[in-house]
């Protein structure tokens, strides 16, 4: 009896078609794989895209771009690395997870997919949003239900766009090849909605490649589908954290070019959010810029509020201001007027918290402290919405490792 349901099970196998796995794409150079990672991952593989096309960037020249940790060693020990090379980490049971189709994590700006996904309090305390960070994140937390975990890692912290995107087709394009699989889920953090749901809606540069079709679901957690106007809005208070003769090392774009810090008035153009004397070193801050003062106003309380957001001298500061900002290479309006395609169900989750540790947070209006709700949770341009939600008490850099909202993308992709 044994034998013969054995006999059985071996002739339906065979009748059920296996998609063999296939080669990665022959314009990807498998560089060096890593098996000694930190934070919980199975390996990492660097690669190149080398596609003609795939511009380099320009890097804060005082370091505070720079790759650290072991994300230098993984891009071989370069500090800058060529904006043509990205990082693909993958979690424990990337091939004997239980869920049909993998995962791909998407961080945002000024981050790396340890911190957002794997190890929270990679930074200390204050790095996750809250005194306190755990020690793992949706990585751990997607890997115990069963679902096979891989993540991109971008060699410019706050890197076009449209250059990024074309990694994120590159991503799925490899693991489609290791897994044998048609369709990846894909979930965007912040400024990572930008490239995965630019991927999917072919916002592209001239030399790239279209979507291939091979997106199941995009899940965006408090992405700017509306676009944001915080460093501009909030500019006086954000750039002490950023003006290095003001005590800041924060890398981040700053709304003006020129500041008086301590009697001294400065230039830093390689700061700037707008292109300015040749520097252009935030491209992916500019693209996720959309005015928001017809809505919930401006932060008039700010010092010089009026001319960090309209543009001008003002009586600490200088700057062109957020319309100079946008006209330089917003792509809001682009994504938007792409729209996302009707195959690919859109996931938009927003944190409604503005209580992020150490950060100046977004009062105007309802917001996770960064983006607004009414940002986050934007349709526009999107065909088929396959959920929206608001996790009330978590803020924006909780959105990767709250359970709240874990629960929520978990829900999500099932």
């Amino acid at each position: 009896m044994k034998r013969i349901l054995a006999v059985a099970l071996l002739a339906l196998a065979l009748l059920v078609p296996v998609t063999p796995a296939a080669a990665d794409p022959a314009y990807l150079a498998l560089e060096a794989t890593y098996t000694s990672v930190a934070n919980g991952w199975a390996k990492v593989d660097r690669y190149r895209d080398t596609t003609a096309g795939f511009q380099n960037e320009q890097y804060p020249p005082d370091g505070r771009g720079d790759q650290d940790g072991q994300r230098r060693t993984f891009f071989g020990n370069v500090a800058r690395p060529s904006s043509s090379r990205f990082l693909l980490y993958s979690a424990p049971g990337w091939q004997t997870g239980t869920k049909a189709t993998p995962v791909l994590l998407v961080h945002g700006a000024n981050d790396n997919p340890d911190r957002a996904w794997a190890n929270p309090n990679e930074s200390g305390g204050f790095g996750c949003g809250s005194a306190t960070c755990p020690s793992t994140g949706l990585m751990q937390y997607l890997n115990a239900r069963g679902h096979k975990v891989f993540a991109i890692g971008f060699a410019h912290k706050q890197g076009d766009n449209r250059q990024q995107a074309q990694q994120v087709g590159d991503a799925i394009a490899v693991i489609k090849a290791r897994l044998g699989v048609s369709k990846v889920d894909v979930v965007g953090w912040s400024k990572g909605m930008m490239s995965a749901r630019m991927y999917v809606s072919s916002v592209k540069p001239s030399w790239g490649r279209n979507y291939a079709g091979d997106v199941r679901k995009l899940i965006t957690l408090g992405g700017p589908n509306g676009g944001y106007d915080y460093p501009f809005a909030h500019g006086w208070a954000h750039d002490f954290s950023i003006w290095p003769e003001c005590g800041g090392a924060i890398n981040a774009p700053s709304p003006h070019t020129r500041m008086t810090c301590y009697g001294q008035y400065t230039h830093h153009p390689e700061l700037s959010i707008t292109p300015t004397s040749g520097w252009d070193a935030y491209p992916g801050q500019r693209q996720m810029l959309a005015r928001w003062d017809g809505t919930f106003g401006v932060n008039t309380s700010a010092q010089d509020w009026y001319t960090t957001y309209y543009g001008g001298q003002g009586f600490y500061t200088d700057g062109p201001g957020i319309q100079a900002a946008i006209n330089a290479g917003s792509l809001i309006s682009t994504i938007q007027n792409a729209g996302t395609p009707a195959a690919v169900s859109v996931y938009l989750l927003a944190g409604g918290a503005p209580n992020i540790v150490g950060v100046w947070n977004e009062t105007r209006g309802p917001s996770d402290g960064i983006v607004f709700v009414a940002s986050a949770l934007s349709t526009a341009g999107v065909s088929t919405v396959g959920g929206t939600a608001l996790v009330p008490t978590v803020n924006h850099l909780q959105l990767g490792w709250a359970t709240s909202a874990m629960s929520q993308v978990a829900g999500w992709l099932a």
